[in-house]
């Protein structure tokens, strides 16, 4: 990618007018008409625009490791590791390179094929940032694809990252623009995608998703995809995660989103971003296989493969095995 590429901002919206650009290519109103649709229609047309993009059955797998755990000075209300909840979770220092390594050649015999690496940061100091572009050299040694996602970003340290051979650089927007304020107050939606943009222009893969089930209903959802969508270009990897209602966070209470719901999200990713991987994140452990092989339908071609996420469960790799063989789904 070069510095050409751009991301399309939106301006700071009301509650009762969510904001779109005059050029989007996706209007907030078409998108809603997608959610709309019955839920046969939806799906057929999701997987008419997989099948025009994408090989049928193939799905990319990734392993993600918490390289530095807790302590986090942000708000996110939906966040554990956040250090102004009282969650339990004690902070830890950055793992050192030779156990990053070996959960790396564990994840690749188990056949994940991307590494992810997260760290609960603000953003990254130089000597930790340092330590983080050692793990990206020494995994990309291993033949494993490298993500890392470490908060916000200044144009050198993209450049520094990008030099490393870092693929992808995950910075979800999590939540649609007028939701925003009420999920995290210490950093703003703007911060979040001048990150990304400076990203873009480092040459590194964009990976930026969001989390539903915070009781943002189908119109917050909406918003949600618009914001992704409407990227030029949009990501290139769309993290589709169930919100985890970890205790003592602001969210600990949160109904849970209707499986119909969720999937008809996956759906809607889908068609709004037709040449995006869509991935099966945070919340993977708590569906059934039933449900998991309805959000393939709708298009998901990517998952987080393994037995943790940052902070919490994740599916285990031998019943993602079964499922993948009962589905008849290949590994790529």
């Amino acid at each position: 990618m070069t510095s050409e590429s751009s991301v399309t901002f939106f301006a700071e919206p009301s509650r009762s007018a969510p904001a779109e650009p005059a050029n989007a290519r996706w209007k907030i109103a078409d998108i809603e008409a997608l959610f709309a649709l019955p839920f046969l229609d939806l799906m057929f047309r999701a997987q008419e625009v997989h099948r025009a993009h994408f090989k049928a059955g193939e799905v990319q797998r990734s392993t993600l490791l918490s390289i530095k755990t807790g302590g986090c000075s942000e708000d996110c209300g939906y966040c554990s590791q956040s250090a102004r909840h009282q969650t339990g979770l004690e902070r830890e220092a950055l793992m050192p390179l030779d156990e990053v390594l070996e959960h790396a050649r564990a994840a690749k015999e188990n056949g994940s094929s991307r590494f992810c690496m997260g760290a609960a940061w603000r953003n990254p100091k130089e000597k930790d940032l340092a330590a983080v572009i050692d793990m990206v050299k020494e995994v990309k040694k291993l033949g494993l694809e490298t993500c890392v996602t470490l908060g916000m970003l200044e144009a050198e340290q993209a450049k520094r990252l990008a030099e490393a051979g870092l693929d992808y650089y995950n910075h979800n927007i999590d939540t649609a623009p007028e939701r925003y304020g009420e999920v995290v107050t210490t950093h703003t939606l703007q911060d979040r995608l001048d990150t990304i943009e400076k990203v873009r222009e480092a040459g590194i893969n964009v990976c930026s998703g969001g989390i539903v089930g915070m009781g943002e209903g189908q119109v917050g959802r909406a918003g949600l995809i618009a914001q992704l969508a409407n990227m030029d270009p949009p990501p290139e990897s769309v993290p589709i995660n169930k919100l985890i209602a970890f205790p003592g966070t602001p969210f600990a209470d949160s109904g849970a989103i209707d499986p119909f719901d969720f999937v008809r999200t996956v759906a809607v990713a889908r068609i709004t971003m037709p040449g995006s991987a869509v991935r099966l994140s945070a919340g993977r452990e708590q569906m059934s296989d039933e449900l998991q092989a309805l959000c393939f339908m709708a298009g998901a071609n990517s998952i987080f493969y393994g037995e943790r996420l940052l902070t919490t469960g994740n599916a285990d790799t031998d019943a993602d095995m079964r499922l993948f063989a009962r589905l008849g789904l290949v590994s790529i």
